[in-house]
Protein backbone atom coordinates (compact mmCIF):
# COMPACT_ATOMS: atom_id res chain seq x y z
CA UNK A 1 0.00 0.00 0.00
CA UNK A 2 1.51 3.25 -1.25
CA UNK A 3 1.22 6.39 0.78
CA UNK A 4 -1.55 7.63 -1.45
CA UNK A 5 -3.55 4.85 -0.54
CA UNK A 6 -3.92 5.49 3.45
CA UNK A 7 -7.05 6.37 4.12
CA UNK A 8 -7.58 9.17 6.25
CA UNK A 9 -9.26 8.54 9.60
CA UNK A 10 -10.35 11.96 10.29
CA UNK A 11 -12.27 11.99 6.90
CA UNK A 12 -13.46 8.89 7.53
CA UNK A 13 -14.51 9.39 11.36
CA UNK A 14 -16.85 13.04 9.89
CA UNK A 15 -18.14 10.87 7.12
CA UNK A 16 -19.38 8.33 9.37
CA UNK A 17 -21.05 11.05 11.51
CA UNK A 18 -22.36 12.48 8.43
CA UNK A 19 -24.34 10.08 7.93
CA UNK A 20 -23.47 6.30 9.86
CA UNK A 21 -22.27 3.95 7.58
CA UNK A 22 -20.92 6.12 4.78
CA UNK A 23 -17.54 6.65 6.34
CA UNK A 24 -17.16 2.54 6.48
CA UNK A 25 -17.99 2.61 2.80
CA UNK A 26 -14.47 5.41 2.41
CA UNK A 27 -12.42 2.54 4.04
CA UNK A 28 -13.95 -0.01 1.82
CA UNK A 29 -15.45 -1.68 4.59
CA UNK A 30 -18.76 -2.67 3.05
CA UNK A 31 -20.37 -5.12 5.61
CA UNK A 32 -19.64 -3.33 8.30
CA UNK A 33 -20.88 -0.03 6.32
CA UNK A 34 -24.53 -1.39 5.50
CA UNK A 35 -24.53 -2.57 9.70
CA UNK A 36 -24.39 0.57 10.74
CA UNK A 37 -26.79 2.47 8.61
CA UNK A 38 -28.87 -0.76 9.36
CA UNK A 39 -28.62 -0.32 12.87
CA UNK A 40 -29.52 3.40 12.26
CA UNK A 41 -32.55 2.85 9.96
CA UNK A 42 -33.49 0.06 12.50
CA UNK A 43 -33.07 2.33 15.65
CA UNK A 44 -35.12 5.10 13.96
CA UNK A 45 -37.97 2.75 13.22
CA UNK A 46 -38.22 1.65 16.84
CA UNK A 47 -37.27 5.00 18.79
CA UNK A 48 -38.42 7.43 16.85
CA UNK A 49 -42.54 8.06 17.02
CA UNK A 50 -44.48 7.09 14.09
CA UNK A 51 -46.25 10.65 13.53
CA UNK A 52 -42.90 12.08 13.32
CA UNK A 53 -41.88 9.96 10.25
CA UNK A 54 -45.44 10.74 7.99
CA UNK A 55 -44.75 14.68 8.33
CA UNK A 56 -46.32 15.83 4.93
CA UNK A 57 -44.15 19.06 4.32
CA UNK A 58 -40.71 19.43 5.48
CA UNK A 59 -39.81 22.80 6.65
CA UNK A 60 -37.94 24.25 9.68
CA UNK A 61 -41.19 24.92 11.91
CA UNK A 62 -42.21 20.78 10.90
CA UNK A 63 -38.71 19.53 11.53
CA UNK A 64 -38.64 21.13 14.91
CA UNK A 65 -42.00 19.72 15.62
CA UNK A 66 -41.18 16.49 15.12
CA UNK A 67 -38.09 17.60 17.04
CA UNK A 68 -40.20 17.69 20.47
CA UNK A 69 -41.87 14.69 20.21
CA UNK A 70 -38.67 12.45 20.72
CA UNK A 71 -37.97 11.98 24.00
CA UNK A 72 -34.71 12.99 25.76
CA UNK A 73 -33.50 9.65 25.96
CA UNK A 74 -34.19 8.34 22.38
CA UNK A 75 -32.68 10.90 21.11
CA UNK A 76 -29.78 10.24 23.25
CA UNK A 77 -29.76 6.50 22.12
CA UNK A 78 -29.65 7.91 18.03
CA UNK A 79 -26.45 10.42 19.00
CA UNK A 80 -24.86 7.37 20.86
CA UNK A 81 -25.31 5.46 17.61
CA UNK A 82 -23.93 8.35 15.44
CA UNK A 83 -20.42 8.82 17.76
CA UNK A 84 -19.58 5.35 17.71
CA UNK A 85 -20.10 5.00 14.41
CA UNK A 86 -17.74 7.80 13.56
CA UNK A 87 -15.50 6.26 16.35
CA UNK A 88 -15.71 2.85 14.72
CA UNK A 89 -14.51 4.56 11.51
CA UNK A 90 -12.31 6.35 12.77
CA UNK A 91 -10.64 3.22 14.33
CA UNK A 92 -10.83 1.15 11.68
CA UNK A 93 -8.68 3.86 9.28
CA UNK A 94 -6.23 4.28 11.76
CA UNK A 95 -5.61 0.38 12.47
CA UNK A 96 -5.72 -0.08 8.96
CA UNK A 97 -3.09 2.11 7.94
CA UNK A 98 -0.41 0.38 10.84
CA UNK A 99 -1.18 -2.85 8.96
CA UNK A 100 0.07 -1.52 6.01
CA UNK A 101 2.71 0.40 7.50
CA UNK A 102 4.22 -2.70 8.98
CA UNK A 103 3.82 -4.55 5.80
CA UNK A 104 5.28 -1.96 4.25
CA UNK A 105 9.00 -2.74 5.55
CA UNK A 106 11.50 -0.20 6.50
CA UNK A 107 12.13 2.99 5.19
CA UNK A 108 14.18 5.81 5.02
CA UNK A 109 14.39 8.44 7.55
CA UNK A 110 15.07 11.22 4.91
CA UNK A 111 13.57 10.21 1.77
CA UNK A 112 10.83 8.07 2.99
CA UNK A 113 11.75 5.22 0.10
CA UNK A 114 12.07 1.74 0.78
CA UNK A 115 14.71 0.32 2.24
CA UNK A 116 17.18 -2.53 1.08
CA UNK A 117 17.53 -4.78 4.11
CA UNK A 118 21.32 -6.14 2.77
CA UNK A 119 22.36 -2.82 2.81
CA UNK A 120 23.24 -0.56 5.11
CA UNK A 121 22.87 2.75 2.89
CA UNK A 122 19.51 4.40 1.52
CA UNK A 123 20.25 2.89 -2.40
CA UNK A 124 17.68 6.19 -3.09
CA UNK A 125 19.06 8.98 -1.15
CA UNK A 126 22.31 7.02 -0.13
CA UNK A 127 22.49 8.47 3.21
CA UNK A 128 24.16 6.03 5.71
CA UNK A 129 21.83 4.05 8.18
CA UNK A 130 22.29 2.77 11.53
CA UNK A 131 23.11 -0.76 12.25
CA UNK A 132 19.52 -2.66 13.25
CA UNK A 133 19.92 -2.93 16.95
CA UNK A 134 20.70 -6.46 17.96
CA UNK A 135 19.49 -8.05 21.32
CA UNK A 136 21.91 -10.88 21.96
CA UNK A 137 24.36 -11.62 18.64
CA UNK A 138 23.40 -15.23 18.98
CA UNK A 139 21.23 -14.42 15.38
CA UNK A 140 24.91 -12.76 14.04
CA UNK A 141 27.12 -14.57 11.27
CA UNK A 142 30.60 -15.25 12.89
CA UNK A 143 33.17 -12.66 11.32
CA UNK A 144 36.35 -13.59 10.96
CA UNK A 145 38.82 -10.82 13.07
CA UNK A 146 40.45 -8.52 10.57
CA UNK A 147 43.95 -9.15 12.14
CA UNK A 148 45.82 -9.59 8.80
CA UNK A 149 46.04 -13.09 9.02
CA UNK A 150 44.63 -15.64 6.30
CA UNK A 151 43.28 -17.65 9.03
Amino acid sequence: MSRTDRKRPWLAAILAVVSPGLGHVYLREWLRAVLWFGLLLGSTLVLVPESVLTVDTVSLESIMAASREITARNQLAMTAIVVLSGADAYWMASQGNRRAAAAEGARCPYCGKELDEDLEFCHWCTTRLAPPAESNGADRDPVAPDDGSDA
